[in-house]
């Protein structure tokens, strides 16, 4: 990516309880919304060094254990809860289910320009000491002692082949792990080959069909007599999964303080239901350029759109056009 100028490694950030519900319609790992919230909380720290700020975030997870159990005699899993505060009474509340997570992960934020006098490695530094202090997707960064724990530096060449070649060492740090990348086109296709024999079929609907286990006949032996017939789990194209990726607008804009009770009354408000976008896991070593790893924010508030992207589809789209050709 030409407008940046250096890759700050945040390695094996560990947290704790982190929020494991990002959306009304799924749970698990946290949102792109919260990590490119993080990185833009601790762009605003060091927004006096940072002209231009920060490019986008790489999100990559080394280890998810989410804080569940399964009740015996039942074959699904429940969150783990706690019923606190107490009322002034003493007594207990109403239990609001909440689902927590732990894991570790790597964030790789990109730097349009650093101008100060101080050295690069110092400003990575005083990023990752900022970032101790901070919570992360709503969970607690864990102190860590070791090389494999202190923030990396990483400037780039300025041209496609010295930045290519610097983006290959950097994934092989990233190793073992799995990328977070938006897969949108996946999404499109599907739609459309649903809507060959179901008309009707929307983009939930595909959604649903590829996030979910299907376990299908095959299809060979389903009209055949007197044959059992064998079911078989659909293989899928990758590691998919359904992921909030952003809000749209359900309402017009309201004037700062029209609404009551809103969180801050010197901006803007707009009620908004969670964006759903598809996504996937890959390992870092299967990522040819830094724009299929990073994800931005795009705001089209004329449309009431406000989410983050991922380029994976287009730059693998546009690197498999460069093989052929």
């Amino acid at each position: 990516m030409s407008d940046v100028f250096a890759l700050v490694l945040l390695p094996y950030l560990k947290v704790q309880n982190a929020n494991a519900i990002s959306g009304p319609l799924t749970w698990g790992f946290p949102s792109p919304t919260a990590f490119a919230g993080f990185a833009h909380a601790l762009e605003r720290k060091f927004a006096t060094e940072l002209d231009e700020g920060f490019a986008g975030v790489g999100i990559i997870c080394h280890h998810f254990e989410p804080q569940v159990f399964q009740p015996p005699g039942r074959r699904t899993q429940v969150f783990r809860l706690t019923r606190n505060p107490v009322g002034k009474d003493g007594g207990t509340l109403a239990l609001v289910e909440e689902g927590r997570v732990h894991m570790e992960v790597s964030l790789v934020i990109a730097v349009r320009d650093y101008k100060s006098e101080g050295d690069g490695k110092d400003l990575a530094e005083r990023l990752h000491h900022a970032a101790q202090g901070m919570r992360l997707a709503g969970g607690s960064l864990l102190h860590q002692e070791g090389r494999r724990y202190q923030a990396q530096w990483w400037p780039l060449a300025g041209d496609v082949e010295g930045d290519a070649r610097i983006f290959r060492r950097l994934r092989r740090r990233l190793l073992p792990g799995f990328a977070l990348v938006q897969r949108d086109d996946l999404l499109v296709g599907h739609l459309a080959e649903m809507r060959a024999t179901q008309p009707e079929s929307n983009a939930l609907d595909a959604l649903l069909d590829l996030s979910r286990l299907n376990i299908e006949p095959v299809v060979s032996q389903a009209d055949e007599a007197d044959v059992p017939v064998k079911w078989e789990i659909r293989r899928k194209p990758g590691w998919l999964v359904p992921l909030p990726i952003g809000y749209a607008g359900i309402s017009p804009l309201y004037a700062p303080g029209e609404v009551e009770n809103a969180r801050d009354a010197a901006t803007l408000f707009r009620f908004v239901e969670s964006f759903y976008s598809l996504g996937e896991w890959v390992s870092p070593h299967r990522l040819n350029d830094l724009s299929q790893l990073l994800w931005t924010q795009e705001t089209d508030a004329a449309n009431g759109i406000y989410r983050c992207i991922n380029r994976y589809s287009e730059s693998l789209a546009n690197f498999k056009e460069q093989q052929n050709g």
